[in-house]
């Protein structure tokens, strides 16, 4: 028993018993399997409990934040089950992958740097609309050393909690926070070529997909207040490109418009252009032209949303406000 399972949620509904039953499906025997929830109303903690997982509800006199959540899961291994290595952290909108859990604990065992190893996140219905294509395309990345993860992950729980764990002041972005912090210690994170969960965004209408792009816009912001300086000059290359072509490119083209005789409009198909690149790019790593031109075109409007997430993260700090969670899902699965 070298092995448990963290799994965070928040009114994830019929997605979260989808999610248990494919780990007690794999659970090899006496492992711990945690279920922390973070406020939930759809009776996620009681279906839990049914299913004879140990559900922890996290304190409401607190901000939610899923690093809370992640790390009450750790926490609860750590004081119950010392001789536990490993944790597989897992949402609980995810069904975890039938093979993962034996190629990952090979990995990581075979490299004692190795603090977190991760695979294929896959979108459980990418065809359902363009937003659940996009963020199917979002978790396809480089296999091999990575600078970060995501929230699926199997982590090495004494390299975690050597840093500090997961940072609980941050709504979104706390896996590669973490991951900066573990790399500065030398400890190292690697992507494998497998997959791993199938994650059910059910992101089914434009507003959802805005409101997601948001929280990524505060992400951003919010990266490159803290480590946006070198040698890590984190998101500070996203957070320029947020500003350049949600603000500055559309406000040059209008302000100048009377002064320049309407020439100054021309200066809006540069996001034309700014597409092509993005769709140049997916095509050079592999996508179909329609994907890539799907995920260029969103990925150009984008710019907006983001930067609305930036300055509602400036302006929620320039107030002294507590961040509170930024959902675009629905309750029910």
């Amino acid at each position: 028993m070298r092995i448990g399972f963290v799994i965070i949620g928040r009114n994830e509904g019929e997605r979260l018993i989808r999610c248990l039953r494919s780990l007690l499906g794999q659970v090899p025997e006496g492992c711990p399997v945690v279920y922390v929830d973070s406020g939930s109303t759809d009776g996620s903690l009681k279906a839990a409990s049914s299913l004879g997982v140990t559900a922890i509800p996290l304190d409401d006199s607190l901000p939610f934040s899923m690093a809370r959540g992640r790390n009450t899961g750790l926490d609860y291994l750590a004081e119950n089950f010392a001789e536990i290595e490993y944790a597989q952290m897992i949402d609980g909108d995810c069904v975890l992958i039938e093979g993962w859990l034996e190629k990952a604990v090979a990995m990581i065992e075979s490299d004692r740097q190795l603090a977190i190893v991760c695979g294929r996140r896959r979108e459980r219905f990418p065809e359902a609309s363009p937003y659940n294509q996009i963020a199917d395309m979002e978790w396809n990345t480089p296999v091999g050393e990575a600078l970060a993860c995501g929230g699926d992950a199997l982590v090495r729980i004494a390299a975690v909690r050597s840093v500090g764990k997961y940072n609980p002041a941050l709504i979104c972005g706390e896996e590669p926070e973490m991951c900066i912090r573990l790399r500065q210690q030398g400890w190292k994170i690697y992507r494998l070529d497998a997959d791993m969960t199938l994650h059910d965004a059910a992101m089914l209408q434009f507003g959802q997909w805005w409101q997601r792009s948001v929280r990524g816009g505060w992400a951003i912001a919010e990266g490159k207040a803290m480590y946006g300086s070198a040698p890590e000059k984190y998101m500070v290359r996203q957070a320029k490109s947020g500003w350049l072509w949600g603000a500055l490119v559309p406000l040059l083209s209008l302000g100048l418009a009377w002064p320049t005789s309407g020439l100054s409009l021309l200066m809006v198909l540069a996001y034309p252009l700014l597409a092509w690149r993005i769709y140049s790019y997916r095509r050079s790593y592999g996508d179909l032209p329609a994907q890539a031109r799907l995920y260029g075109f969103f990925c150009m409007i984008s710019k907006f949303p983001q930067l609305l997430g930036q300055l509602k993260y400036s302006l929620t700090r320039w107030q002294g406000k507590q961040a509170t969670l930024i959902e675009y899902k629905t309750s029910t699965g």
